[in-house]
């Protein structure tokens, strides 16, 4: 039997890090939908760099994670949307699945991150 709860487990959110271009609407999205005030965050972008790597490479980071606020927009996706940081993300660098779905497109290529609840 599959309650409320355990289908939530079953979902969570892919982002394709390396394509990230440090918007923050993923941010601010939830922020609006979750009511947070000044300072907390469903999501928070993280940055790392600019830095040179021993390949002589600069590298320069961004990476949206979740934060234990997230709870992957539950009044959203129990309407069939998707979450505010997916729908809003304007890389299109996020998404929202089943982790079966999800790991399938998480081995295609590195620089992908998995968030489940």
């Amino acid at each position: 039997m599959t309650t409320p709860d355990s289908k939530a487990n079953n979902y969570g959110i892919l982002i394709d890090y390396e394509y990230c271009t440090n918007c923050h609407t993923c941010e601010v999205a939830c922020k609006k939908v979750l009511d947070l005030p000044q300072g907390q965050y469903g999501i928070k972008v993280l940055e790392d760099g600019p830095r040179k790597n021993t390949l002589g490479k600069w590298e320069w980071t961004y990476v949206p994670l979740p934060t234990d606020l997230c709870d992957l927009c539950a009044e959203r996706t129990a309407e069939g949307r998707l979450p505010s940081c997916v729908h809003h993300c304007q890389s299109g660098i996020m998404y929202y699945g089943t982790l079966e779905e999800l790991a399938v497109k998480l081995a295609e290529k590195p620089k992908m991150v998995l968030f489940s609840k």
